[in-house]
């Protein structure tokens, strides 16, 4: 066998295992077949000290297969993008729900994460039938729900509401540098690296930090 021939084989058969395990992640939810439209929730930015906490909901076709879809946080970033579209397009119906800082500093980041998962639901059309969360049970909401831990690795739908999370919340924080370039956003999304406290302690906090996440860094 040439080095090429080998070379082809080893992609297949990497290509054979990705469908292999995509396939899984949909057979997770044949549990739930008989509900139309089954909704994955997830979030993005529950830890960072600025931005908005974003909530992707996704209802896929249940024929719809997509591969590399995966637990947002096990993805590059060039990866999240190209699935970003994909899962757009391929989606029912999809919902994003965006709290901002000051709302996070009024209501805690846990009700800020129920508050923009009740939102991106509200965005959905058509409803769904039922909620796979990842993980969590969501107040306020009549919809049958189902919390997985480590959903996003588990379900098609939660990966894909992961995605949707993370990309939307990166590209926010992106569109925040341009506007507070001395933090850094772009590259740390607003996550507590060392450059990032290393500004606050320099500049003070800008308008969309989280006044309750950096009190040990500004007074």
């Amino acid at each position: 066998m040439t080095k090429k021939e080998e070379s082809a084989m080893k992609r297949a058969l990497k290509l054979e295992a990705e469908k292999a395990r995509v396939e899984q992640m949909c057979e997770y939810e044949k549990e739930y077949g008989v509900y139309s439209y089954i909704c994955g929730i997830d979030e993005a930015g529950r830890g960072p000290l600025a931005g908005p906490v974003v909530a992707g909901a996704v209802i896929l076709p249940k024929d719809c297969r997509i591969l590399y879809i995966n637990d947002s946080k096990k993805l590059s970033e060039k990866r999240r993008n190209e699935l970003f579209d994909i899962i757009k397009e391929e989606a029912v119906t999809y919902g994003i729900g965006i709290i901002d800082a000051a709302r996070i500093d009024e209501i805690n980041i846990l009700q800020a994460t129920y508050e923009a998962m009740r939102s991106a639901i509200n965005n959905l059309n058509p409803s769904p039938d039922i909620l796979l969360n990842d993980a969590v049970t969501i107040p306020k909401v009549d919809i049958k729900q189902v919390p997985i831990i480590k959903g996003d690795a588990k379900s098609i739908s939660i990966a894909a509401a992961s995605v949707l999370a993370k990309v939307t919340r990166d590209r926010i924080m992106e569109e925040y540098d341009k506007k507070y370039p001395e933090y850094g956003f772009a590259k740390h999304k607003g996550y507590g690296t060392k450059q990032h406290i290393q500004a606050l302690e320099q500049f003070g906090a800008s308008p969309i930090h989280r006044r309750t996440f950096i009190t040990k860094f500004v007074p």
